[in-house]
């Protein structure tokens, strides 16, 4: 199979889809590796280093789109990219759908088939893909939350551990689950002291016995919710529903209860956020301020510090490109639960239902399409 590597074209998007390593893995077992000039230079890889792989490297965009028959790429496909797009074409990459109807509809109307890597999923409900990117973020909401809450910033002027004699910044995180458990961890490495709310109990039970002892655990409802905002200095947004549009935990009249100068840090923003008042932002412009509440809203957190995010995100979604590529992405999803779970859109059919839900589209199954 020909599988295209092309550049991100997002704003300060620096990741790439696949490392060398990856793309001699690929060559070795007979597929064709095509890489656009530049792709993994903001994560350290040089051109060389793929030809070196094996791969062929092509000067710009438009040689990658038309001669792959799988593109591999970190973030979906941008408006400048919807009319590269071949029908069917294997896209594998992030999506999010549920956030952007125009991306929806631009791919059905392609008749690409869209394996999204946030909805591969273990028996066990875990998503393998979405995994190490979440770690990545709820790391990272913590230390953009820290920088945001100084004075300089436009924040209250609070250092997260305090110092002796003065108490530490109050943290709360709207889920539990991978995003929320390590902006956990960070924020009480930092000293801070930490409410972590979610809806299940289990979950709960996991935290309060291996989170520090600077981490509490509350169940997760309205009263409860309003009750953290009257104290929080910084709000991790961290709700996951797989493939759907995050809930609005937070509503704009909720920002009145906040403080002056406190923090929000949406993670759940590239699907709708589960603040009302977020919208995404870049990480040249990452904040605005919404009733003297900061909210930073940035949609590719991880594109921050590539070199880390590439290597973490290629380690987990590869041996899922080498099935495709290997077998096809008919035999390969009808074969394996994993990929199957993936696919979002199949040939101008919508095949996740709770993307067919967040716009009115028909949904097909998965089983319908193999």
């Amino acid at each position: 199979m020909k599988v295209g590597v092309p550049r991100e074209i997002k704003a300060e998007e620096h990741r790439v889809a696949l490392v060398p390593a990856g793309a001699e893995r690929l060559d070795r077992q007979g597929h064709d590796v095509i890489v656009e000039s530049g792709a993994g230079s903001g994560s350290g890889f040089a051109d060389d280093a793929y030809r070196r792989a094996g791969a062929e490297i092509v000067p710009g965009p438009d040689a990658v789109w038309e001669r792959a028959e799988m593109i591999m790429k970190v973030k979906e496909p941008l408006p400048d990219e919807y009319d590269r797009i071949q029908p069917g074409q294997i896209l594998f990459t992030y999506f999010h759908f549920a956030a952007s109807e125009r991306l929806t509809r631009a791919v059905l109307d392609s008749g690409a088939v869209a394996v999204a890597y946030e909805t591969v999923q273990l028996p066990n409900g875990e998503l393998p893909l979405l995994t190490p990117m979440s770690e990545v973020a709820g790391r990272m909401a913590v230390q953009e939350g820290a920088r945001s809450l100084e004075a300089v910033e436009g924040g209250a002027g609070l250092l997260l551990g305090g110092v002796p004699g003065v108490l530490p910044a109050e943290v709360v995180i709207l889920g539990g689950g991978t995003v929320g458990a390590n902006a956990a961890r960070i924020a009480a490495g930092f000293g801070a002291h930490v409410t972590v709310l979610d809806v299940d109990l289990d979950r709960l039970r996991y935290l309060s016995e291996t989170m520090p002892a600077n981490v509490d655990t509350l169940h997760s409802n309205r009263h409860h919710v309003l009750e953290q905002l009257e104290r929080v200095d910084l709000l991790v947004g961290a709700v996951l529903v797989p493939g759907a549009k995050a809930p609005n935990l937070v509503q704009r009249e909720d920002l009145e209860l906040m403080k002056t100068g406190s923090v929000i840090v949406d993670v759940a923003v590239d699907q709708g956020g589960c603040v009302e008042t977020s919208r995404p932002t870049t990480h040249d412009d990452p904040t605005y301020v919404v009733n003297d509440v900061i909210h930073y809203g940035v949609a590719n957190m991880p594109g921050a510090v590539p070199r880390t995010s590439t290597i973490a995100l290629t380690n987990a979604t590869l041996p899922y490109a080498e099935i495709l590529a290997d077998r096809g992405w008919r035999e390969a999803c009808a074969g394996d639960e994993r990929l199957r779970k993936g696919l979002n859109a199949v040939e101008g059919r919508c095949t996740y239902e709770a993307v067919a839900e967040a716009f009115d589209l028909e949904f097909t199954p998965v089983e319908q399409v193999l």
